[in-house]
């Protein structure tokens, strides 16, 4: 019975895998941004030119846009056109309408002309050295502050960025710079393009004073470090490391989405933001001890997972943060060894078992609205542990295999955790729901009291296996036993399905000791006595 209340829970929660979000009245095709920007005040200019596809008929366009506030913070409307003809338009608090009657199929091309201070989304801020800079800072939503936009992961569109800023600035954005040429009054027009379609929440420009290195090609993808130039030397040693760590990513998972790498330092609020193709670290991530490559990892392995296959809603954001946080894991393992990996795998189980605690919450939580609030042990580490387990059920091969073919399937796209599980059930023959369910749209984890004891004279151990948590789990779970002076006997690994598991393990020599879990496969928490 519990299965199937579940079971409609899960369908309940799984979305359209490719396109928009449900209700959604158009789908982007392409931003065009022209911002002007100045050191005099933290007033920007804008000229967004966005193109449409609509998918239902409609007579108003609706885009986020934050209005200007009590505080003056906010953006105006200047105008809106479409093919220079005025448009009628109406601003409220977070939203712009605009009047354009349209119909399903149509594809329209409007121009936004705007200005305002940002309060929020776009950092305008001096950085520790005291030097003016403008740091975009979109995610999870935020770029609606500063750019007109579908401010959702599940509408995504390629992008120009054409900057006009005081010459003294170097500007780094998505995409490939296509052209800088020198204006009057000492300004600059600096203009990217990236033609791979992004969610907002990963374009970015920076524009700042920065000292810029090329690190090398992996692949034919140059790789750059931009850094302030007043800890250039330890920057540019720091960030280095993005040349040993894309070719990793390129072998297991599969091509690199964008034409370049830019590793920049930045007013971020976050450690890191994986912008597309320029990846954003916080300023203090600059050491020159490398001590930010679990940071530089993390945020690389979101080129593939959240910025090229995106979830398609915010409840299914551990496809972005569980994958980078388990892909930051996978390749530590690969370059550390499995010690390691098992290390980081132990604090993260450590993590996840101490927010349970506070939160009683699956991963797949839809019920959300403050997207900030996805910053969990549920999202990173929790979601990492599942690959983790999923990858010890299917093994390493047919992981990996799985791994290629979600990545191949929704590279560009967006994806559910249910097309996950269905590229995975494809790939590996198994049917694979109760682990998704149990592991993503259920609460908790197994919490295990597990008692043994030994009887010398039937030569065998009697296990109780309780899971004291409300709902059971099903899994397998890998016991070790030992003898005299501690030395190892043998490992079992015993199908757990029900709230208690009783069995008899038949041995040869007296056991003076059993290990749960020894070689770290299970998200579990619990004790083992000896009666």
């Amino acid at each position: 019975m519990k299965k199937i209340v579940f079971l409609v829970l899960l369908l309940s929660v799984i979305k359209h895998s490719i396109g928009q979000q449900p209700g959604a009245v158009i789908d982007v095709q392409h931003y065009r941004f022209a911002l002007t920007l100045n050191d005099d005040n933290n007033n920007i200019q804008g000229k967004a030119t966005i193109e449409v596809l609509l998918l239902k008929d409609t007579r108003q366009l609706t885009f986020e846009l934050v209005s200007k506030r009590n505080d003056g913070k906010g953006m105006t409307v200047l105008q809106v056109t479409e093919k220079d003809k005025p448009v009628t338009f109406q601003q409220s608090a977070d939203s712009l309408h605009i009047d354009l009657p349209a119909k399903a199929g149509e594809k329209r091309e409007i121009e936004i002309t705007y200005e305002g201070i940002p309060a929020d989304g776009l950092v305008i801020d001096k950085n520790k050295y005291k030097h003016r800079g403008f740091f975009a800072d979109n995610w999870p939503n935020r770029a609606r502050n500063w750019l007109p936009c579908i401010d959702h992961p599940a509408d995504k569109a390629p992008v120009d960025f054409l900057v006009t800023a005081p010459n003294h600035y170097q500007v780094v954005a998505n995409g490939v710079q296509v052209e800088e040429t020198s204006l009057a009054n000492n300004l600059k027009l600096t203009h990217y393009k990236e033609t791979t379609p992004l969610p907002m929440k990963v374009m970015v420009i920076g524009v700042a004073d920065f000292a810029v290195q090329y690190a090398g090609d992996v692949q034919c993808i140059p790789v750059y470090s931009w850094v302030y130039p007043e800890n250039k030397d330890k920057g540019f040693y720091d960030y280095a490391q993005a040349t040993e760590i894309l070719p990793f990513f390129i072998k297991n998972v599969g091509p690199y989405g964008y034409k370049k790498l830019a590793n920049v330092q930045s007013k971020t609020m976050f450690g890191g933001l994986e912008n597309a193709g320029a990846i954003f670290y916080s300023e203090n991530s600059v050491t020159g001890t490398r001590k930010s490559e679990s940071l530089l990892t993390h945020e690389i392995a979101h080129q593939w997972f959240g910025d090229m296959a995106t979830e398609t809603e915010w409840a299914h954001i551990w496809l972005s943060e569980g994958f980078a946080t388990y892909m930051t894991i996978l390749y530590f393992e690969h370059k550390y060894g499995q010690d390691t990996a098992r290390k980081m795998l132990l604090e993260d189980r450590s993590q996840v078992i101490g927010y349970t605690k506070r939160s009683k919450k699956p991963i797949v939580d839809s019920s959300v609205k403050d997207y900030m609030a996805l910053l969990n042990p549920n999202s990173y580490q929790k979601g990492g542990w599942v690959l983790h387990m999923l990858r010890n059920q299917l093994g390493d091969s047919i992981f990996w295999k799985g791994i290629r073919s979600y990545y191949a399937a929704y590279s560009g796209k967006n994806a559910s955790t249910d097309d996950l599980r269905k590229r995975m059930e494809e790939v590996s023959g198994q049917h694979l729901r109760q682990f998704f369910l149990q592991w993503l749209y259920t609460a908790g984890h197994p919490v295990l009291d597990i008692t043994w004891l030994y009887d010398k004279d039937k030569k065998g151990v009697s296990l109780t296996i309780n899971q004291q948590q409300d709902i059971p789990f099903e899994f397998q779970l890998e016991l070790s036993f030992y003898g005299q002076d501690r030395s190892f006997l043998f490992n079992k690994t015993v199908a757990v399905k029900s709230k208690q598991t009783t069995l008899v393990v038949p041995v040869t020599k007296p056991v003076e000791k059993v290990v749960a879990d020894p070689a770290t496969k299970l998200l579990f928490e619990g004790s083992v006595k000896g009666l």
